[in-house]
């Protein structure tokens, strides 16, 4: 038997649990929630980097989906917004009972696998979206919020972002009582995004496993988005996992300077530089005809996750590829249907089938579990928080 077909038959058996898929926010930039004109029952690769033919061709067995607010919607206008994508969400299982199911606990997940329907889980993007409130926190878990992650590019009123400049040196006094309160909850400390300062703070805060959804080896690659051997050293002691990203820009040394220069070619033309319309990206198309794009593989994903196997343990390692979020992808992996590529790479150097199980499946689901048990604790012995930014 082949890699690739080997790599699909361990995926219908361990399907990929995805830290992050931007779709969401794609759907709302593209046609403002309209689901008929995104149908993703249908082929939408015109449009999108997912549709549920191509999930399933790629082996996914649960999504999170990201409820991803811009941080240039503050206040009640974050909230607002954060709100209409738990919506989004909500109404994309709804339309396609049979492909999708709904899961707010680890239990959810199994049972989605076992009636072959894809798992959507929840994970909000940025802190900035519960507008320094414990009350909101609360709301998104109710809900069906599973991990927030700390930031987003900017810094907050608590927390330092990774690609912003540092006002609390980590994490503020509310910054640890959010923390505090999202392990009283269940949900997870999502820390990409994040400054290493916050990481090594909310770390040593947690008494639950945390999660990076969507980060890679800055050991691999220096960027500030990745994540440090020191930091990864740590998680086998905490017990959370690290989802290593395939956005090119984060894994690939010769794509950090490329993408600076599109970034700024975007803005001079009046766009977001995550902008992904298809307006945004004709812009991106012309500048990448002028200046040719360094291109990563499937082999430069692969080449951190031998990485951060090396460091963190084969226990704390996932997949988090950040698809609709990202305006380019490596070749092999284009869209959801090319996880059977990544797989079969590693298959290749030698990883073995228990290997990879824990990698797809097993260990994101052991670190929402345990997050549960730990929650289940805690509530025992901790009410809710009525913490405030100004207390």
């Amino acid at each position: 038997m082949d890699l690739l077909a080997r790599a699909h038959e361990l995926l219908a058996e361990h399907p990929v649990v995805d830290g992050h898929n931007d779709l969401p926010w794609a759907l709302r930039e593209q046609v403002r929630y309209d689901l008929d004109a995104r149908d993703i029952a249908t082929d939408q690769s015109a449009h999108l980097h997912t549709d549920l033919p191509r999930l399933r061709a790629g082996g996914v067995g649960a999504q999170f989906w990201s409820v991803y607010v811009r941080a240039d919607l503050a206040g009640d206008k974050a909230v607002t917004a954060v709100l209409e994508q738990i919506d989004c969400v909500r109404r994309l299982v709804d339309r396609y009972p049979a492909d999708l199911r709904l899961a707010v606990t680890t239990d959810d997940m199994e049972a989605a696998r076992a009636e072959g329907r894809i798992a959507s889980l929840m994970g909000a993007e940025g802190g900035h979206s519960i507008n320094n409130s414990m009350g909101v926190l609360r709301g998104l878990h109710e809900l069906g919020v599973r991990y927030m992650t700390l930031t987003h590019n900017d810094t907050i009123d608590w927390a330092d972002s990774a690609t912003d400049a540092p006002r609390h040196g980590g994490l503020n006094s509310f910054g640890v009582e959010v923390v505090r309160e999202m392990n009283r909850l269940g949900m997870l400390v999502d820390l990409s995004h994040v400054s290493p300062d916050t990481m090594r703070d909310a770390l040593r805060v947690s008494e639950a496993p945390v999660v990076f959804s969507h980060s890679s080896s800055r050991a691999v690659c220096d960027h500030v988005r990745n994540i440090p051997d020191d930091v990864l050293e740590l998680l086998p002691r905490n017990g959370g996992v690290a989802m290593a990203t395939f956005v090119p820009k984060f894994i690939l040394p010769a794509a950090i300077e490329w993408t600076r220069r599109a970034d700024e070619n975007m803005e001079a033309h009046g766009f977001h530089h995550l902008d992904t319309t298809a307006e945004a990206m004709k812009v991106h198309e012309a500048f990448e005809a002028e200046h040719p794009r360094p291109v990563a593989t499937a082999s430069t994903v692969a080449d951190h996750l031998d990485h951060m196997r090396s460091v963190a343990g084969i226990d704390h390692i996932g997949i988090g590829g950040d698809y609709d979020g990202t305006a380019f992808v490596p070749s092999g992996l284009d869209d959801v249907s090319g996880y059977p590529n990544l797989i079969a790479e590693l298959l290749r150097r030698g990883w073995t089938a228990p290997d990879l199980a824990k990698l797809t499946w097993g260990n994101a689901v052991r670190v929402l579990r345990d997050a549960e048990a730990s929650a289940a604790a805690i509530r025992t012995t901790r009410g809710p928080s009525n913490a405030t930014l100004d207390a």
